[in-house]
């Protein structure tokens, strides 16, 4: 039985487990992309790419009657110097479970090998401003992050669209717990990432949290102050934003454990 509640604006869905979480958080985004496509000839949409997103991933990619075809498509965020074929670029990953495999309007990738990575936060920008985000599908890191905006850039009136930023030690350890890395020293100490704001300004907001990993950043997410600490704490902020969780990242949260 899924259990749901407000902190501020954010409305939180308490799943039983992770495939039920990635299925409702799917039914919700399609249930947005129709309503908005109802008087859009085309939307704009921007993905993470995680293994905390593999449920929702595969959900979404098998519902049926989405005009795919009508969608624009993007990534949040990508590693600066991985290989070009490394399956923990994030490009890669959803390539190979979304991208690849739905027939998009069109797909920009982040370049992470760019020769010059300013030029490649501008061009990306550019392209940002040319499609419009209107519904973002993320993520939360262990350090509360949104895309790569760990704590120390985190900017929730940050001028920029993209950015490069300096991963701080908390994400890069997250990498390995995920096990996308075997180790600490293989992930890359600098990213390429969408901001908040470019975030935050999407219509519709749908964040997939599984994971006892995750459960201090939930309860840090619902219960801290708004500030860039703790930058996904702006999702209480936002003005249509659902928060999906399962049983181990909800297990410090008041309502899952009165429940």
């Amino acid at each position: 039985m899924t259990r749901t509640y407000k902190a501020g604006l954010l409305e939180v869905r308490i799943c039983e487990n992770r495939k039920d979480m990635g299925q409702q958080a799917a039914n919700a985004v399609k249930k947005a992309i129709r309503e908005l496509l109802k008087t859009r000839k085309e939307i704009n949409m921007v993905f993470a790419a995680a293994p905390s997103q593999n449920e929702f991933l595969e959900a979404l990619k098998n519902s049926e009657d989405i005009a795919w075809s009508r969608i624009n498509a993007f990534h949040m965020d990508e590693y600066i110097g991985l290989s070009p074929d490394a399956p923990q670029g994030f490009g890669n990953f959803l390539k190979a479970r979304l991208f690849g495999a739905l027939p998009f309007a069109s797909v920009h990738y982040l370049d992470g090998n760019a020769d010059d990575p300013e030029s490649e936060c501008k061009r990306y920008a550019a392209l940002l401003e040319k499609y419009p985000v209107d519904i973002v599908c993320m993520g939360i890191g262990e350090n509360g992050h949104l895309a790569f905006n760990d704590p120390p850039v985190a900017d929730f009136g940050d001028t920029k669209k993209v950015k490069i930023v300096t991963l701080d030690h908390t994400c890069r350890q997250q990498q390995v717990h995920d096990g996308c890395f075997t180790a600490i020293e293989e992930v890359p100490l600098q990213a390429l990432t969408l901001t908040i704001p470019v975030l935050t300004g999407a219509a519709r907001l749908f964040g997939v949290v599984p994971g006892k990993t995750k459960a201090a950043a939930i309860k840090n997410t619902l219960e801290k102050p708004v500030k860039e600490a703790y930058p996904s704490t702006i999702l209480r902020c936002h003005r249509h934003p659902i928060l999906f969780l399962d049983t181990e990242s909800s297990v410090f949260c008041k309502e899952s454990r009165e429940g």
